[in-house]
Parts: C-alpha cells; sequence; structure tokens
C-alpha cells in the first residue's frame, strides 16, 4: 500500500532523514519506535507531503505521489492524525470533524455516525468548543477527524503522547478496533511496549536511520530493544 524508498529529508543544513526506505503492507499496523528526535514525525510528514525529500521516491497504492500536493494525498486516502493533536480549538467537535471532510464530495452524515459510533464521547460534546475538551477528548477529536476522509492508510502520530495511563489503554484499544474494522494503520510511538504489542510490524530509528526492523514480537522479545526501549 505504501512504499518509501530511500529518502532524505533536510531542515536547513540538518540531515533528519538518512536513507530511509519501509514499507506498509495492505491490512496491516507498522509501527516506526525509537527516541525522541530520531525522525519520526519527519517520516510522517515527509509521506504526507509536508516536508520534501531530497532522494528517492514514495509510492501509494502503486502510484509515486512525490510531486502530489498533500490536500490531494487525503484525497487518494492518506490521511495523518498529527501529534500534539492540532485541532481547531476555537471550533466545535462536530465543525472539526466536518473539516475532516473537506476533501469529500459525497454526503458526510454517515461518515458522523461512523465516527460517533467509534466515539461516542464526541457524539455526547458534538456543539462543545473544542479547546474545552480533555487531552483524551481531544485525541478522540483529532482521530475521528482523520477517518472523516476515509482514510485506506491512517497514520497517527504520537497519539498516547501526554495521556494518563488510563487514557493511553483506551487510545489503543480504539486503534485495535479501527484496524480490525479494515483500517491500514502507520503508527509512530514513543511508548514502544505499547505499539509493538499492536504492531504486526515494526521499525526502529535511530538518528534519523533505520536500524532494525522486524514483526512487532520479534523487536519485543529483542534484548537490545528490550534494553534501549523497553526499560528491560
Amino acid at each position: 500500500m505504501l512504499k518509501v524508498d530511500n529518502i532524505n529529508v533536510y531542515y536547513g543544513n540538518i540531515h533528519a532523514i538518512k536513507d530511509v526506505s519501509f514499507e506498509v503492507h495492505d491490512g496491516e499496523i507498522v509501527a516506526l519506535i525509537g527516541a525522541n528526535g530520531a525522525g519520526k514525525s519527519t517520516s510522517l510528514k515527509t509521506v504526507s507531503g509536508l516536508l520534501p525529500s531530497r532522494t528517492g521516491s514514495i509510492s501509494f497504492l502503486g502510484s509515486p505521489i512525490d510531486r502530489v500536493p498533500a490536500h490531494k494525498r487525503v484525497a487518494m486516502g492518506l490521511s495523518q492524525v498529527p501529534e500534539g493533536r492540532r485541532i481547531f480549538l476555537q471550533m466545535t467537535v462536530l465543525e472539526n470533524l466536518q473539516m475532516g471532510a473537506f476533501t469529500s464530495k459525497a454526503d458526510t452524515k454517515a461518515d458522523l455516525e461512523k465516527v460517533f459510533e467509534q466515539f461516542p464521547r464526541l457524539l455526547e460534546r458534538k456543539n462543545q468548543i473544542a479547546g474545552t475538551l480533555s487531552g483524551g477528548e481531544q485525541q478522540m477529536l483529532a482521530m475521528g477527524r482523520a477517518l472523516m476522509s476515509r482514510p485506506k492508510l491512517l497514520m497517527l502520530d504520537e497519539p498516547s503522547m501526554g495521556l494518563a495511563p488510563i487514557l493511553v489503554e483506551q487510545i489503543f484499544e480504539i486503534i485495535k478496533s479501527l484496524h480490525k474494522a479494515g483500517t491500514t494503520i502507520l503508527l509512530v510511538e514513543q511508548n514502544a511496549e505499547m505499539a509493538l504489542k499492536i504492531a504486526d510490524r515494526a521499525y526502529v530509528l535511530e538518528s534519523g536511520r533505520i536500524t532494525v526492523s522486524g514483526t512487532g514480537k520479534e523487536l519485543a522479545a529483542s534484548d537490545r530493544i528490550k534494553k534501549a526501549y523497553l526499560g528491560g
């Protein structure tokens, strides 16, 4: 579904992503794990079209998307839930969700019903100003907004960041539920233990390079990964 081949991304003179290649197959949960500053979010932004790569290529559903602008990638079925949620704080929950459907020409009523079914809390608060929601509710709203574009591949950037442990569990249950319902997921997550539990495959980013890859189970059992990321 997604093939990233030999990308190199720079912030000015800083070489942030170095010869990174990875792929996501239809129906998988693939995790990118690594320490803060390893290049995980930069990788997602490059796939989304928010940052350019100086080399390599990115293809989605068999088509090259290197020259496709970000909003058209959304219309193709590639949607990202950004780090820090980035919801529209002064707008209502319902307005935020409607913004998520900006690329859709179809009636969004059924999409809204699906999101409210997945996130009943958002239905309860649909007329509430988004900036007054709790951190967990804001994360649900960011995910619901992304789902409004009917993504074939949903990219989640640090969905557990800043949340209490009980809410982290809840968010990961929602991710598993979305996957079970047929959404392919690319997950960037500092909480390596939780990510590897649900990932079919995973890649480890260190200083902008992929250093290890394998199944979620293989990486969770690796002594090196345990020592570096799992507190083992």
